[in-house]
């Protein structure tokens, strides 16, 4: 018999849109339990980390589950305005709530662990060890420990900085007594330790007149307004960015800056952190869980002043928040592709307007979706027309390799062009936005070609990539593997060649061209080790030098000696049939030429291609940027694409390729259905449209089949109103129990 109790209602991180009821944990009553806390729960036979976010009445028809425990004693985990905006997140993406309060928080909190100690650990001398320093073996390295512990207690990160391998030193000190770790609590509003100062002061260069006006109009700024920082590539929005932030932490606040690549993290690091004066806290999936936890604990605390990280850096807490910054806010990287399908962009908007705080979207190409909302006044709109200090912009030249010889995908003019750039002292980027050696490996006598036997399907393969110079075939799609195959499987023969050009085939060409200089690769598959852009770039230094690398190098890097860009292999980009490929395409070129000429050396772009009269390059290079976002903006107006037209993209995927279909047939039925209740207050053209069921542009893909619905509509209002009304009944179709899959609202890859 169904009977009424009171009980806690916790949000799991499983894929179900529902709360789970459970009794208070022995020893707690359930007044003292607030929303927002993690709670450990048995679930089926594991146990889980879930958030309450309710107490109160329900019916049961059973006994009722105790809860096992709960890792945060006293204050809400998640609480005030983050859990409010990931509860607007949930409702956006029409996710489960458990699932999103799972990604915001790190792994280690997510496991249930305790909330990471903060607190600043220094080393200092003993009194025995202040009179027993001199004793000691001289040049050692505890001697060399003891002589900076005399000087001041210090530490532990200024210690990694200042003495390599100190901990084994200080551990010999500390046996003997001569040496102690004492833990500083942090203080609040400040990272203790190192803050000498609570006024922070930006040392030169003078802003020029456009960025005074920029940092005069965000400093100004009361409550939430969206900045979009349109600067031209070396135009200084970081020099905005710094001035804007010491403004925020003069105001006793916090300040978060996200970047869209772990490899971008390091150098605004040390540049952050040498021109404020402030500790500066990183999080990005390169660091550990425990290191992660911190940061965000440390955020938490109101003791991080300063955060800068990647895509899930926005989940960060600001309980003081002051000021978001979002760097090259064009970059798709801020849009998750898996899981939880966020914007950190987009979120970053929302939080900043929860906490009523500006927001500076920066980017030297900004996305159509901000340029639309700066032209329409949702964004105040600053431009940056000028390179900082004495640069010049790069002379593009346009190379038409039509009937001419290349080698490895270079022309005798782009080859020459780079022997004058390093014979001048300066460096050179080669550009090539396909890693591996090659696309595909063929046989020159019947035509065979290696292709994946878990993505593609009969009518379309799916071509693995080689690497290694030739000797290994890697699927970029499932990341399947296996070594390239000594003679063609169907006709034995042994002339199997690589086709096309990556850029392990670039750099093994540059090697032996310019074998006087070094040539270094940065991609996917040559930075996976950490820190392995700066090692790579440390090969380099400023002598003269190669870059081979795809658009990882594109994004935001400065490289002050170099004068020579060379794009090798844009075509495929011209004629996509996807709708993005364009703006993406404009982007990436703006960005890539934007690397040349940033100090005082004048920078050239060289430009190859075989379609030198296709409208995009003209246009790019007689209007620029802006020119180009103008026409395609026209253009995706008159097709009613986005921004003009919201979207959500319903995906399944299953092991035959019925049964994906099948689901969502029985989707769009559901949906169909909603729309008698929109026309009785939309009118036509804000209803909401599907296209498909159709076969996904990969249509296999690690094994399974997949499939596609489109959700159109003019108003965002109809399509959020559908999709409230529907995706709940998803869960609950037959025909899901048979697939995976995913709905991702504002897409912007169909893929």
């Amino acid at each position: 018999m169904p009977h009424r109790a009171v009980a806690l209602k916790v949000a799991l991180p499983v894929p179900v849109p529902r709360l789970f009821d459970y009794r208070a944990p022995h020893g707690h009553a359930l007044d003292q339990i607030q929303r927002g806390q993690r709670v450990r729960v048995p679930f089926g036979k594991r146990e889980l980390t879930g958030i309450v976010e309710a107490v109160g009445a329900v019916e049961a028809t059973g006994e009722i589950r105790a809860a096992r425990s709960l890792p945060d004693p006293g204050m809400p985990l998640l609480h005030g305005e983050l859990l409010a905006s990931l509860g607007w997140l949930a409702r956006y993406t029409h996710l489960p709530l458990g699932e999103v309060y799972a990604s915001a928080l790190p792994a280690a909190l997510r496991r249930g662990e305790p909330l990471p100690d903060t607190r600043c650990w220094v080393w200092q001398l003993t009194q025995a060890g202040v009179t027993a320093a001199s004793g000691l073996r001289r040049g050692s390295r505890p001697a060399r420990l003891a002589e900076l512990l005399r000087q001041a207690a210090l530490s532990e990160d200024v210690l990694d900085a200042e003495l390599p391998q100190w901990r084994t030193a200080a551990r010999a000190l500390a046996k003997r007594g001569l040496a102690q770790r004492v833990a500083h609590a942090a203080q609040r509003g400040a990272q203790a330790c190192d803050s000498t100062s609570s006024r922070v002061q930006i040392a030169s260069p003078t802003p020029n007149p456009e960025q005074a006006a920029a940092i005069a109009e965000i400093s100004a700024a009361d409550g939430f307004t969206p900045y979009l920082l349109d600067g031209v590539t070396g135009s200084g929005k970081t020099e905005v960015y710094l001035h804007a932030i010491a403004d925020c932490l003069n105001r006793g606040k916090q300040a978060l800056v996200l970047v869209p690549e772990i490899g971008l993290t390091p150098q605004l690091l040390a540049r952050f952190q040498a021109r404020l004066g402030v500790a500066v806290h990183a999080t990005h999936s390169g660091l550990s869980d425990n290191e992660r936890a911190r940061v965000w604990a440390a955020a938490w605390r109101n003791e991080a002043r300063v955060v800068v990280g990647t895509r899930s850096a926005v989940f960060t807490p600001l309980p003081e928040g002051g000021l978001i910054v979002v760097d090259e806010e064009h970059d798709a990287s801020y849009k998750q592709q898996d899981g939880i399908r966020y914007h950190a962009r987009d979120f970053a908007l929302w939080r900043a307007k929860a906490l009523a705080i500006p927001i500076v979207l920066g980017s030297a190409t900004p996305s159509l979706e901000s340029l639309h909302n700066a032209g329409s006044g949702r964004y105040l709109h600053l431009r940056l027309t000028h390179r900082a200090g004495l640069a010049l912009p790069p002379q593009v030249r346009v190379l038409d390799i039509r009937k001419r010889p290349l080698q490895a995908g270079l022309s005798a003019e782009a080859l020459a062009g780079i022997a004058a750039a390093l014979e001048a002292g300066g460096q050179v980027l080669v550009f090539k936005n396909r890693r591996g050696y090659a696309p595909v490996l063929l046989c020159h006598d019947c035509g065979w070609s290696a292709h994946c036997l878990r993505c593609g399907t009969s009518e379309r393969d799916s071509a693995m990539t080689v690497h290694a110079g030739g000797r290994r075939l890697q699927c970029h799609h499932c990341g399947a593997r296996r070594p390239s195959p000594a003679a063609c499987p169907d006709c034995a023969s042994l002339a199997l060649q690589p086709q096309g050009i990556g850029t392990e085939r670039l750099e093994e060409l540059l090697s032996e061209r310019f074998s006087g200089v070094p040539v270094v690769r940065v991609d996917a598959g040559s930075t996976r080790r950490k820190d392995g852009l700066l090692r790579a770039m440390a090969v380099l230094g400023d002598a003269p030098g190669i870059l081979v690398g795809t658009q990882m190098l594109a994004k935001g890097h400065d490289l002050p000696r170099l004068t020579l860009v060379c794009v090798v292999g844009i075509d495929e980009g011209l004629f996509s049939a996807d709708i993005r490929a364009h703006e993406k395409l404009a982007q990436l070129l703006i960005q890539v030429a934007g690397r040349a000429g940033r100090a005082e050396r004048l920078g050239a772009v060289l430009l190859q291609t075989h379609h030198p009269e296709h409208p995009l390059l003209q246009t790019l290079l007689t209007g620029g940027y802006h020119a180009f976002a103008s026409a395609e903006l026209a253009a995706r107006a008159a097709a009613d694409l986005p921004p003009f037209a919201h979207w959500a993209l319903l995906r399944a995927e299953s092991a035959g390729s019925e049964a994906a279909s099948a689901f969502l047939r029985a989707a769009q039925q559901l949906l169909n259905q909603t729309k008698p209740m929109q026309s009785a207050s939309n009118d036509a053209a804000t209803q909401l449209q599907t296209s498909g069921p159709w076969p996904a542009p990969m249509p296999r893909r690690a094994g399974l089949h997949r499939a596609q619905l489109l959700l159109t509509s003019a108003s965002r209002k109809s399509l959020h109103g559908a999709l409230s009304q529907t995706v709940g009944a998803w869960y609950a179709l037959p025909q899901a129990r048979k697939v995976r899959w995913s709905l991702d609202v504002d897409p912007i890859d169909l893929y």
